[in-house]
């Protein structure tokens, strides 16, 4: 660790300010209940508070049956349109998608031929970087965190802007629309650049190439050779559709909403949704699943035993085994309980590349995994709804199907969401309301100041 981050000298005296601030901290959890504080902004039954409105996506978990609330397999909305038709709509193998999502959600309805020829025209004049971006930037001081790259990256091209703080909905579409096109060229080159610089890997930078999808920018810049099958890129394709958008509520894209309504300018409010989105609880989770299942496929001799596989996810929800931290990764979300509808659509892509790649046994077992869990989570654990798997469950799987590095897993969930975010950022300006300034209730007595003499 490096002298800025350790002074020995006053380690002692961290650390015992650090218990202090612990013991300052600390609030006592009946209080939530006994002043019906909606910690996390949610009800006691998981269901998120109310808080604004939006067009741009809905997410469907439950109906109401005899005019109760009940829960049921999910669906997924942009702009009215379910997602599995959106998807459905893609049968042709050369047709790439995440465009066409992303022209939905920005400008609301589904784009003509046209309309999408001159879309994907604006998104590739943009995927240019700043003369001297790549070097003095991205090449310089390179972190081991993609995400942390990607928000410096953001914020850093705040300086190049001429228009940086202009608001306008014409000038903050422009801006949108840049980053959008510049997400897969940031993250893929500040991996490149840290490889280089603390793995000592040869550094190799493809430019683009105009003909490309988003899909197959990232393909292309990321591999060595730049070859990638159809398969592959309609496989990442479909994943950053599925990724694009999930809802206002969703942590990172209620930072964008949150954050715009204070004015400020778009780099800013982007980089802030960043940080949200690198949060383990949130887009970091894919992550945790491929780990769990390599340790896994290390402890489980027969993966089609499925004595053996369900021993070991009881391992997991009893704190003996993986990380020890009582979760089955993947399954379960906040708002789903019967179904995710974003991995039931992904199945059948992921299932098509594991036959390509040789990989059945693999896929084998997560489709056990995915059969068996909810079944042994439900027996151990009182659950208020469903359990069942969710994207992060597959998507895992694709990326490490694709060979796509751990590190560019979340990165690669931005390059998709950006363009969610960017629609709820257009929605809240437009919409023009006042700051968001959530209450928060004191439970600290008043205290008598005492001078320093007296202490």
């Amino acid at each position: 660790m490096s002298e800025f981050f350790e002074i020995k000298e006053i380690r002692p005296e961290i650390e015992r300010l650090a218990k202090l601030s612990r013991e300052a901290a600390t609030i006592d959890p009946a209080l939530f209940a006994e002043y019906d504080v909606k910690r996390g902004l949610r009800d006691l039954n998981g269901k998120g508070v109310l808080v604004g409105l939006t067009e741009v996506s809905d997410v469907k978990a439950t109906q109401l049956v005899d005019g109760v609330p009940m829960p049921c397999h999910g669906e997924l909305f942009y702009r009215g349109y379910n997602v599995k038709d959106i998807i459905k709509g893609l049968s042709d193998d050369n047709h790439f998608g995440f465009e066409e999502t992303s022209y939905l959600l920005l400008f609301g309805h589904l784009p003509s031929r046209e309309e999408l020829s001159n879309f994907c025209d604006i998104l590739t004049k943009y995927r240019t970087l700043p003369t001297g971006f790549v070097r003095d930037i991205i090449m310089k001081a390179p972190s081991r965190d993609m995400m942390n790259t990607l928000a410096r990256s953001v914020l850093t091209l705040y300086s190049y802007d001429e228009f940086d703080d202009d608001i306008s909905i014409e000038n903050v579409l422009r801006q949108c629309l840049e980053l959008i096109s510049m997400f897969p060229q940031l993250s893929v080159y500040g991996y490149q650049a840290y490889k280089h610089y603390h793995d000592g890997a040869s550094l190799f930078i493809h430019h683009p190439n105009p003909a490309h999808s988003t899909a197959e920018t990232i393909l292309h810049t990321l591999r060595p050779d730049s070859k990638f099958t159809s398969l592959e890129a309609k496989l990442l394709d479909i994943s950053l559709i599925l990724h694009a958008e999930h809802g206002g509520g969703n942590n990172s894209t209620f930072t964008t909403h949150l954050v715009s309504s204070s004015g400020t300018d778009t780099y800013s409010v982007i980089a802030a949704s960043l940080g949200s989105l690198k949060g383990p609880k949130h887009g970091g989770a894919n992550i945790k699943v491929v780990q769990m299942f390599e340790d896994m496929k290390k402890t489980v001799k027969d993966w089609s035993n499925e004595a053996e596989v369900s021993r070991y996810l009881e391992a997991l929800l009893h704190k003996k085994a993986f990380d020890k931290a009582g979760l089955i990764y993947g399954m379960g979300h906040a708002v789903y309980s019967l179904s995710d509808p974003r991995a039931i659509l992904f199945r059948r892509f992921v299932e098509r590349l594991s036959k390509e790649k040789g990989m059945e046994e693999e896929f084998a077992l997560y489709s056990l995994v995915e059969r068996l869990a909810p079944e042994i989570i439900s027996g151990d654990r009182q659950i208020y709804k469903g359990v069942s798997a969710n994207v992060d469950f597959f998507s895992g799987f694709a990326y490490s199907m694709l060979d796509l590095p751990l590190e560019l897993y979340t990165p690669i969930f931005a390059i998709a969401r950006i363009s969610g975010w960017s629609a709820h950022r257009l929605e809240e300006l437009s919409y023009n309301g006042k700051i968001m300034r959530p209450a928060y209730k004191n439970v600290q007595a008043h205290r008598e100041y005492v001078p320093m003499e007296q202490r």
